[in-house]
């Protein structure tokens, strides 16, 4: 058998991408398959008439340590949020902003006069801040669990906290706006907030997965697109680890000393018949907009949380971060819409509850010339994360034979669990006697 390894990886998304590359650097010959034209899986972004529309709205978080290995965040030219939100009530009449007086002094008066918040509230914030910022990353996805909400109520903050910022917000980044999923993405999530920025790439999200192509393939690896993997058969009558794999793609079968899935969850069970890979998916929708830079919708580079209700969840004035997003003359915004009922709904509708939203919270300004220009309905935006549902997920040896997992399944549903197990499943590829 050669000195080099073949490896084939199924699929290019971002935990496939990682893989690839530290497959390549530690001397395995590696291709990689995906049978969309791009690489990215859910991380990609498009160019229309002059804008970018990520698919779906999406942030990087630079506090996660996998992005930090495995990016070049310098080169990706980021533009950053600042911490915290813009509070918002139709119904109230108000918007006020709530931010980290730590990472953003620029807020301390606004946070601190903020009254949709209490005092109390605040200074527990603060704690829980400390408190996670102290942990270390062996604590997190371990131990007992319970919902986000039960977890909030145990450390004492109030119902009026938790329904009028962290459902919204949190909302927007579980999908789960009634704050069942298990707290322990909201604990890892909220260190990384503490210890990091949100941000987006200038060139869009999917500059993200094109940098890893890159660095993948300057490692060695080769990236086919428009070709995916229909099959792995493991040779050998006993399926034992020291066998190699026939790989059948849409156009050819592949001999390979081993095999990484790197799909999405469905493909990846129909392709490794491991039962334990979650296909329960949580969705969302996602509307972008135009509007004319006559009509400013500036937040400060905040997030704007619809308290009064899910419907849109979060608006994002996505110009006023990254003014790169859109052609000159105009600005770029998006609203996202939880739950199934929003993968149905008409696309004038939720244009018409966004503008009421706008209306409500902007009332000296008139967004009469709001226009939709893309609406993603996005059926499994993320798998689904209850309490509990961690421990249980598969591990990335758990197929037979010399066939190995990577995707977010196998570790939580985020850019970091993506990364990091693909980097898991290579360090486990390269372990396998040759």
């Amino acid at each position: 058998m050669s000195d080099s390894p073949k490896v084939v990886v199924a699929g290019a998304g971002l935990a496939g991408l990682v893989a690839a590359r530290h497959l390549a650097e530690g001397g395995a010959d590696v291709t990689v398959y995906e049978r969309r034209g791009e690489v990215g899986g859910r991380v990609r972004s498009r160019r229309e008439d002059g804008f970018t529309l990520d698919r779906g709205f999406q942030v990087l978080f630079t506090g996660y340590p996998a992005v930090r290995r495995e990016l070049d965040l310098e080169a990706l030219d980021l533009r950053e949020f600042r911490p915290g939100a813009v509070i918002c009530s139709g119904e109230a009449g108000t918007r006020s902003v709530l931010s980290d007086p730590v990472r953003d002094p620029r807020s301390l008066l606004e946070s601190l006069f903020n009254r949709r918040v209490t005092t109390t509230d605040k200074l527990r914030t603060l704690a829980l801040r400390q408190d996670l910022r102290g942990r270390d990353e062996s604590w997190f996805f371990a131990g007992p669990d319970a919902s986000i909400r039960e977890y909030l109520r145990e450390w004492g903050f109030s119902r009026k906290y938790v329904e009028n910022f962290v459902a919204p917000f949190y909302g927007g980044i579980t999908l789960d706006r009634s704050l069942s999923t298990s707290k322990h993405v909201f604990a890892y999530t909220f260190r990384a907030l503490s210890a990091g920025e949100i941000a987006v790439p200038a060139a869009g999200m999917g500059a993200v997965s094109e940098q890893l192509r890159a660095r993948a393939e300057a490692a060695g690896a080769e990236v086919v697109t428009g070709e995916g993997v229909e099959g792995i058969d493991r040779d050998g009558d006993d399926g034992g680890r020291d066998d190699g794999v026939t790989v059948e793609t849409t156009e050819r079968a592949v001999g390979a000393d081993a095999a990484v899935v790197a799909t999405d969850p469905r493909t990846a069970r129909d392709l490794t018949d491991v039962e334990a890979i979650p296909t329960d998916g949580v969705p969302s929708t996602t509307q972008y907009y135009r509007l004319p830079d006559s009509v400013p919708i500036s937040t400060g580079r905040k997030i704007l949380l619809n308290a009064d209700g899910p419907s849109p969840n979060v608006v994002v004035p996505l110009t006023d971060v990254a003014p790169e997003y859109a052609p000159d003359g105009e600005q770029l915004l998006c609203a996202t819409f939880l739950g199934e009922p929003s993968l149905d709904r008409d696309a004038a509708d939720l244009a018409a509850d966004t503008r009421a939203a706008l209306d409500a919270w902007y009332p000296e300004r008139s967004v009469d010339r709001l226009e939709p220009i893309r609406t993603d309905r996005i059926a499994f935006a993320q798998f689904a994360q209850p309490p509990g549902v961690h421990p249980e997920l598969p591990d990335t040896t758990d197929p037979e034979g010399p066939v190995y997992l990577a995707g977010d399944y196998t570790e939580w549903s985020s850019i970091q669990g993506a990364m990091e197990s693909g980097r898991l499943a290579a360090d486990a590829a390269s372990d396998r006697p040759v």
